[in-house]
């Protein structure tokens, strides 16, 4: 926001020069960008009177004008500028002056006539960007005078960029409060009376429900003429706040907006249609802005209507249809309150962004309308003559914005900001603030005035103290820290060893989004019913996931678009589930069910909880001259999953056949952790491989990160000083009888001597019967008391077979 240094000492005038007043606006929070002189830079520039004028004997579009310039003696200045007359008041560049472009004023000739200076448009001397004609003063200007002093151009236009919650410093009147409380000065406030009633009639406002009025105030004024300018001390001011004067009546519009803070709108009441209706607008209703453009209108946007229909957009822009022009007689004031949360984003999706817009966004004081209405009015009756009708003030009480009364505590107000400043101090700042402040044992009561959207709560207070006493002021006062030592849980793996575990076997963490695709989420997990998002950022992010695998196979395929055709990923995150109490799952899925600590479970029937899952695909090692190209494969993903739940220290785990549709039939296995269902691993189903178009085979896995989380506490075991015994024997059994069912059977009937059981062979060919396997363990014995001899050995292992046999109808091979 620009605005006038002079304009803002009206209201407080510190006793500090223009560099000192932009630091404090600074410190203050209203963060000053620049501050640049207000005089365009033109020199010898005065007050001037064309006391004659005849036409150039030589030229259609010269003249030849007599000016008085302050001297006993006129001097003559050639002049094509349409708007010369005799009499008018104007700025003349002496012979030997400069204009801001640069050019310096010398004695010249123009078709043989002599021309000493130059009589100047508001344009050519950096006044205005635009100008018809030399610059029009008023008859009362002291002829001779420096134009600069005339019109008070030895100021400063100030640039400061505000916070988009101080939108009450978007007025003169805002941030001169604040330098009131930084130097503690009474504000010098506008004496602002009512206008007297001259006219009966009462335009009627029709203000309909549901829309972001809750205040509208405007009042006719008629008999005003608009064919004269605003006067130059209004126009200056708006120059230097960078708005472009129009005419009286928008002129001051915006500067009761730049000074008050409230944005106003006036209409060409006779160009009006029926009562002014507010109300939402109608779906493909239209509205020609004033900046030109055809708008077409959706339901959820407040507008401005009468009988004709939208005139214009409600805090936003008017309407060309009842534009203010020069031959408007009768005007319309509009003096409103929109409530900011229904009106933000609506200049964004119009592409109309204006100052109206810019202060309605942010909030404007609910109790400012009346006095902008009458304000504007005085300004207008002063300027265009004019007689001011009844006002209409319609309001809704129960949408107002309610500000609350918030305790302030001194004790508080001390540990956060360090100080204990004087209570009256503190008293003082918040009413300078015009905030009202009540003193109380533990500090202070507070009410926020109505047009500090802002003040919420006991810290934005604290606040106002720090700004107002300076941040530099503060103490720098560190935090004490005393460490304290807390017990490592050794039952619990944390989820970063969990990562690094896997980083070192050669996977990468990647991230994926939780909202997937409901095509892909539904072909790799049809068990399980995704959640469908109301708003979706795209379509093809639609659901939420009830498997990570699905990221990571778009992962994969991102990597195998770029010729990437090696892959080892995991990621963690959370998967979403209906509610286990209302919704039937899958048996993979019922440890769900089970109370896990890393679970979360909401009341609208979803359920989160905290999965990891990773992808394989391609070489098992990064190419290397010494490491071979074998593919990775079920087997190999496997042992990564054993050597996590090994850092676990040996939870009992068991991968056991499943039968879920997303893994292959013949290499997919669920897996058990104390009985229960944690997760699954195994490759891909090719029918899926080939629908999702993957020229790999990825090996995917998934399960509950809270099941690699619980660890056993280790134990210290003895070793035994006599020698192990190892005894190999071949069983030939059914081909579907797996390694875990015999492990199972073989510890059950195993005496402790049993120290392990291993796998060294597995074969099925042509020489065993049809449906059959040889599978060849070896049983390593050792005791702690005595050196084993044969017979204990044979005991063991012939009891082994015998359960074996029993069991699974396994025979031993000879």
């Amino acid at each position: 926001m620009k605005f006038s240094e002079r304009w803002l000492r009206e209201w407080v005038n510190p006793a500090v020069d223009t560099e000192t007043l932009g630091e404090q606006l600074t410190f203050l929070g209203l963060e000053v960008d620049e501050i640049v002189s207000a005089a365009p830079g033109f020199k010898s520039v005065i007050v001037a009177r064309i006391e004659s004028i005849e036409q150039h004997p030589d030229a259609d579009r010269l003249r030849v004008c007599q000016v008085d310039f302050g001297n006993s003696e006129l001097v003559q200045v050639v002049c094509g500028a349409p708007n010369a007359r005799q009499g008018l008041v104007t700025a003349l560049a002496q012979v030997g002056g400069q204009l801001p472009s640069g050019m310096k004023l010398k004695k010249a000739k123009l078709r043989g006539q002599t021309s000493m200076g130059m009589l100047c448009s508001a344009s050519e001397l950096g006044l205005s960007d635009e100008s018809a004609g030399i610059m029009e003063l008023p008859d009362n200007a002291p002829v001779g005078t420096d134009l600069s002093v005339y019109l008070e151009l030895d100021d400063s236009i100030i640039d400061i960029d505000l916070t988009p919650d101080r939108g009450d410093c978007l007025s003169i009147r805002g941030i001169a409060r604040d330098l009131c409380a930084k130097n503690d000065l009474p504000l010098q406030l506008r004496e602002i009376n009512e206008s007297s009633v001259q006219l009966d009639s009462e335009y009627p406002v029709v203000v309909e429900d549901g829309n972001a009025c809750v205040r509208y105030a405007g009042r006719m004024v008629a008999d005003v003429t608009m064919a004269g300018k605003s006067p130059n001390w209004m126009a200056e001011r708006l120059r230097r706040a960078g708005v472009r004067s129009i005419n009286p009546a928008v002129d001051i519009t915006n500067y009761v907006m730049l000074e008050l803070g409230q944005p106003m709108h006036a209409f060409d009441a006779d160009k009006l249609q029926g009562p002014i209706q507010v109300r939402l607008a109608k779906t493909g209703e239209r509205v020609l802005l004033l900046d030109g453009r055809d708008v077409a209108l959706d339901d959820e946007t407040t507008i401005i209507a009468d009988d004709s229909g939208p005139i214009g957009i409600a805090g936003i822009m008017g309407g060309e249809s009842t534009a203010v022009d020069e031959n408007t007689t009768t005007i319309f004031f509009e003096s409103a309150l929109f409530l900011p949360e229904l009106i933000a984003g609506k200049p964004r999706r119009y592409s109309a962004h204006s100052e109206s817009a810019h202060r309605f966004e942010r909030g404007v004081d609910p109790a400012g309308q009346r006095e902008a209405l009458e304000y504007a009015t005085g300004l207008l009756k002063t300027i265009a003559g004019g007689k001011a009708g009844p006002v209409v003030d319609w309001q809704n009480p129960e949408r107002m914005p309610i500000r609350p009364t918030i305790d302030v505590r001194s004790s508080r107000l001390q540990r956060i900001l360090g100080i204990t400043p004087d209570t009256k101090t503190v008293e003082t700042i918040f009413k300078r603030l015009g905030i009202n402040c009540e003193v109380t044992e533990s500090g202070w009561t507070v009410d926020a005035p109505s047009y500090r959207y802002d003040l919420a709560i006991e810290e934005d207070y604290l606040e106002e103290v720090a700004r107002v006493l300076g941040y530099e002021s503060l103490p720098r006062t560190y935090p004490e820290h005393r460490p304290t030592f807390r017990p490592v849980p050794e039952t619990r793996v944390s989820p970063l060893a969990i990562k690094q575990r896997l980083v070192a076997q050669g996977y990468q963490e990647v991230v994926t989004y939780s909202f997937v695709e409901a095509t892909q989420q539904q072909s790799l997990r049809p068990d399980l019913d995704a959640l469908p998002l109301a708003n979706p950022i795209s379509s093809e992010l639609g659901v939420m996931r009830t498997t990570l695998v699905g990221g990571l196979i778009t992962t994969l395929q991102k990597n195998l678009a770029r010729q990437s055709t090696s892959v080892a990923a995991f990621e963690t995150g959370l998967r979403f589930l209906a509610n286990p109490d209302n919704a039937p799952l899958a048996e993979l899925d019922d440890f769900i069910a089970a109370s896990h600590g890393n679970d979360l479970q909401s009341d609208t029937g979803v359920h989160q909880q905290n999965m990891l899952a990773g992808l394989v695909a391609g070489r098992r090692h990064s190419e290397n001259w010494n490491s071979d190209a074998l593919s990775a494969d079920f087997y190999s993903v496997k042992a990564d999953l054993e050597s996590l739940f090994h850092q676990a220290n040996g939870l009992n785990v068991i991968f056991e056949s499943t039968d879920l549709d997303l893994l292959h039939p013949g290499q997919r296995a669920g897996i058990r952790v104390g009985g229960e269902l944690v997760g699954f691993v195994g490759a891909l189903n090719p029918a899926l491989q080939r629908s999702l178009d993957l020229s790999v085979a990825p090996i995917v896995f998934e399960l509950s990160l809270e099941a690699l989380s619980v660890s056993r506490v280790p134990k210290a075991a003895g070793m035994s000083k006599f020698p192990q015994v190892r005894r190999d024997i071949a069983l030939l059994l059914d081909e579907n009888v797996s390694y875990q069912a015999i492990v199972d059977v073989v510890r059950e009937n195993a005496p402790e001597i049993l120290r392990d059981v291993k796998v060294f062979d597995v074969y099925q060919g042509d020489k065993l019967p049809e449906g059959k396997k040889s599978m060849a363990l070896g049983l390593i014995l050792q005791d702690f008391s005595r050196t084993l001899e044969d017979t204990d050995v044979e005991k063991v292992v012939a009891k082994i077979v015998a359960a074996l046999d029993a069991a699974l109808g396994a025979v031993l091979r000879v």
